[in-house]
C-alpha cells in the first residue's frame, strides 16, 4: 500500500512510494512510548505510528538518503518547491528539523497547566517573543544532522519523553508535531524555523472556541505566501 493517505514525501524532488505496513512495523518499537503522550483523546487517526514518520526518518530510510522535504497533502504551492528545499542551505550547524510555527493557539491550550504553575514563561504564547509550537504540515528533514546529532536521538528514548512529558504536563493528539513542539521548548537549536509563508495555515477553529481575543497574534502572517496550508478542511483560495 503506498503512502499516500497522509502525507508525501519529496526526495531531491521527485517522488517516493513507501509501503506503510512495514514502515509503521519498523517505526513501533521506537515510537511505542511517544504514543502514549501524543495520541491523547483523537481515536485511531494519530495513535497509528506512521503520523509519527518523521520523528524517526532517519533510522528507517537508507543512509544514501540525506535529505527529505515532508509535506502533507492538503497544500497548495504558489513557489517552486525547488525554493523550499534551498532552505536547507540556512539551517545553522546543530538544527535538523526546518518546521514553521504553529498558527493557531494549539499550544497556549495544550500547555495550560505548566503555564499556570509557571507564569514568566513563555511556552506557548504568541510570536514574536512567545514559543506558539510547530506545525508539522511542511517539513525539512535534515536526515545526515538527525543521525549525527547525539542530543536528538537522546530525545527520542522513552525515559527521556516520559520525563518531558511529565514535566509540561503534556497530553497532545497531533503525533509528530507534539513530539517537536515539546522538545523544541527546551532545545530550539535543533530547528530552523521556516518563516510563516512556508507554511501558511488556513484553520481557524480556535478562533471560535475560546481564544477569539487572542487568535490574531498567533494567525497573522507578514510576508509573502509560498504554501497555503488548508488544514482542518479550509477552503484554500484560488489565486
Amino acid at each position: 500500500m503506498p503512502l499516500f493517505n497522509t502525507d508525501i514525501v519529496y526526495c531531491l524532488f521527485q517522488v517516493v512510494f513507501h509501503d506503510v505496513g512495514a514502515l509503521t512495523e519498523k517505526l513501533f518499537p521506537i515510537v511505542e512510548a511517544m504514543q502514549k503522550h501524543f495520541s491523547a483523546g483523537s481515536g485511531a487517526y494519530y495513535s497509528d505510528a506512521i503520523f509519527f514518520l518523521s520523528v524517526a526518518m532517519h533510522r528507517i530510510m537508507p543512509t544514501e538518503l540525506k535529505r527529505i522535504v515532508q509535506l502533507d497533502l492538503d497544500l497548495k504551492f504558489r513557489s517552486n518547491i525547488r525554493d523550499l528545499f534551498q532552505e536547507f542551505n540556512h539551517f545553522p550547524a546543530e538544527a535538523v528539523i526546518g518546521i514553521a510555527r504553529e498558527m493557531q493557539p494549539v499550544y497556549r491550550h495544550t500547555f495550560w497547566q505548566y503555564h499556570k504553575e509557571n507564569p514568566k514563561s513563555r511556552v506557548g504564547d504568541p510570536p514574536p517573543d512567545g514559543l506558539p509550537g510547530f506545525n508539522s504540515g511542511v517539513m525539512l528533514l535534515n536526515l545526515d544532522a538527525m543521525r549525527r546529532s547525539t542530543l536528538y536521538n537522546q530525545l527520542l528514548e522513552p525515559e527521556r519523553v516520559a520525563r518531558l512529558a511529565e514535566k509540561y504536563h503534556f497530553r497532545g493528539h497531533l503525533g509528530d508535531q507534539d513530539f517537536f513542539t515539546m522538545i523544541g521548548m527546551e532545545h530550539r537549536e535543533l530547528f530552523y524555523p521556516l518563516s510563516c509563508g512556508w507554511n501558511r495555515q488556513l484553520c481557524t477553529w480556535w478562533r471560535e472556541h475560546g481564544y477569539g481575543d487572542v487568535f490574531q497574534l498567533y494567525y497573522r502572517c507578514d510576508g509573502p505566501v509560498h504554501i497555503y496550508h488548508g488544514n482542518c478542511n479550509t477552503p484554500i483560495p484560488d489565486d
